[in-house]
Formats: structure tokens, C-alpha cells, sequence
């Protein structure tokens, strides 16, 4: 098995990561893969404790059990909202992961991008991120970009990484949000004592978020739109709850259940907007509220009558 380090990968701990793609695996089990020898990075065995760096490519068998792991195709219904030779947007739903882990190896994105595309999808990022170029997290719904050959990886990841392309998200935060136009710029990076989570740390990544309020609804919760100007891992849910107000519903990062019941936080990257591969044409799509942003929304405005 073979990964390619992305930007959102880069200065984690090799064990960390892939502690992430073995979900559910204790820590010590993966490092004591490490230290046989299992694992290579750029063709050298490395320590646990190796920070990974942009493009290291990451070589491996399955860690953890001796079986061997296929991704297959599946025929999931999947939301296109635009495409063409080299490229498509999708709208992945709540609750789907985007790429497999060897924990979860169905019923993810990538399952039913096989099914759709098959061959035509990129392979820069190794097979089990077959045309995954960027992330959203398993409870985030919203706009994908998926190239369709590693020519087309290679342009959208860059324009990812030059910040060339906008991307907004609508969110509807825990309680009061008391600034209608905030810039929350603070560095993020893994949380020390749970390696699931990032958090605000002065030696983490730059990171940037811009929000704008839509809509108070009393005291408990506000109707945000946010614009990542990076794209650092789990970024709006971190920089919301350094703020005092998280996502609401996203327990991860003590939001808590709110009074409407959803599966987690409240969270769509509705909006796109880039350069359409190899062209001047510049794309721009925008997508309505999904069914946990319209059921939140609807609850707080109904109260109003």
C-alpha cells in the first residue's frame, strides 16, 4: 500500500497517522508495527515519532491482521453538481466518510466513485484516496472537487495550495456569536492529549477563518457564513470552539447536544468557486442548505412566530 503525504497530512507524527486509517487500533500496536520494520517512508524505515513532511510517500502492508484489504466499487447514489472530462463536484452527504480507513473499508465516497468513474479517477494519493484531492469530515456534508487523472490532481492541489480556491461553508454555532464579521487567526495543529482532535497551538499551522453572522436566534445558537482562507484539518470546528461557541452538535469539540437532534455538527460547504482545469473558465457553484442545516434552521425560526 502506498499514500502520498498531503498538505493536510504534513507535520503529523507517522504513528498518528496511521493510528487515523486504523481507527479503533491501539497506538502501541501500530508503533510496534513501525519498529519491525513494517513501515517505510521514502524507502527508509522511520521511527514512530517521524514528522511526516508534504509528499513523503508512505509504503505498507495491513498492519493488523493477515488479510488482504480491497476497496470495491459500490453503487451508492451519488449528487454530481458539475463536471467535465478532467474533473467533477459532488455533494457528499452527512455521515459518509470520504476515503476508507482499513477499519472501514465500505460505503465511503471513494467506494462510490469506483463504481461511477472506475479507472478515471486519479491515483496520486495511492488506492485508497482514488480521486480524493481534498477532505471534508465524516459529519460535514458539501462540495468535492474529484479529479478524474493525476494531471488534473495535480492542478486542483495546487490550487488548493496557492489558496486559489474559495470555499464556504454555512454552520450554525452554539449560542450567542457577538462579532457579525470576525477573522480568527490561530495556529492549529494535534491536540496533545487525544489524537483524533487539533487544536489551537502556538507551534501548529497557519490557519485563517473568516465568518460572517446570517442570524442570531437568541441566546442559543447563530447562523454563520464561513470562508476558509487555509484548510487545515477540522479548521472551523477548532477556531469556532476557541471562540467559546462550537459547532452545534459537534460534541468532539464541546458543543454537547443541542435542543435539535442531528448527527453531529451542523456544518456545509456549500459554495466553490475555482478555475476550471486547464482553461480561464472560472467555475462557481452553490448548493441549499442540506436536511440538518434546513432542520436546525427551521426549528429556531418556527419559535419566532
Amino acid at each position: 500500500m502506498l499514500l502520498v503525504i498531503d498538505e493536510n497530512s504534513a507535520d503529523t507524527r507517522l504513528d498518528v497517522f496511521l493510528s487515523e486509517l486504523y481507527d479503533g487500533i491501539s497506538r502501541s500496536k501500530i508503533q510496534s508495527a513501525i519498529k519491525s520494520g513494517k513501515v517505510t517512508v521514502n524507502g527508509e524505515v522511520k521511527k514512530p515519532s517521524y514528522t511526516l513532511k508534504l509528499d513523503d510517500k508512505v509504503e505498507f502492508e495491513n498492519l493488523v491482521e493477515d488479510k488482504v484489504i480491497e476497496i470495491k466499487p459500490q453503487n451508492i447514489p451519488l449528487e454530481i453538481v458539475w463536471e467535465d472530462e478532467n474533473m467533477a463536484v459532488v455533494n457528499k452527504p452527512s455521515g459518509m466518510l470520504t476515503h476508507p480507513t482499513f477499519i472501514e473499508t465500505e460505503n465511503t465516497l471513494v467506494n462510490a466513485l469506483l463504481y461511477k468513474y472506475g479507472d478515471n479517477l486519479s491515483d496520486t494519493n495511492g488506492a485508497f484516496r482514488r480521486g480524493i484531492v481534498h477532505r471534508l469530515d465524516r459529519n460535514t456534508s458539501g462540495l468535492l472537487m474529484i479529479p478524474k487523472n493525476n494531471k488534473t490532481h495535480e492542478y486542483l492541489a495546487n490550487l488548493i495550495k496557492d489558496h486559489k480556491i474559495t470555499k464556504k461553508y454555512h454552520a450554525v454555532l452554539k449560542g450567542f456569536y457577538p462579532y457579525e464579521n470576525d477573522v480568527i487567526s490561530e495556529p492549529i495543529g494535534r491536540n496533545n492529549l487525544n489524537p483524533k482532535k487539533m487544536a489551537v497551538r502556538s507551534d501548529g499551522k497557519p490557519a485563517v477563518t473568516k465568518l460572517k453572522v446570517l442570524e442570531h436566534f437568541g441566546t442559543e445558537a447563530t447562523y454563520v457564513e464561513v470562508e476558509l482562507i487555509t484548510g487545515r484539518t477540522h479548521q472551523i470546528r477548532v477556531h469556532t470552539s476557541y471562540r467559546h461557541h462550537p459547532v452545534y452538535n459537534d460534541t468532539l469539540y464541546g458543543a454537547g447536544e443541542g435542543k435539535v437532534k442531528t448527527q453531529e455538527q451542523v456544518l456545509q460547504s456549500f459554495y466553490l468557486k475555482f478555475t476550471k482545469p486547464f482553461s480561464s473558465q472560472i467555475i462557481e457553484l452553490e448548493i441549499p442548505p442540506d436536511e440538518k442545516l434546513s432542520k436546525v434552521l427551521k426549528y429556531y425560526r418556527n419559535r419566532r412566530v
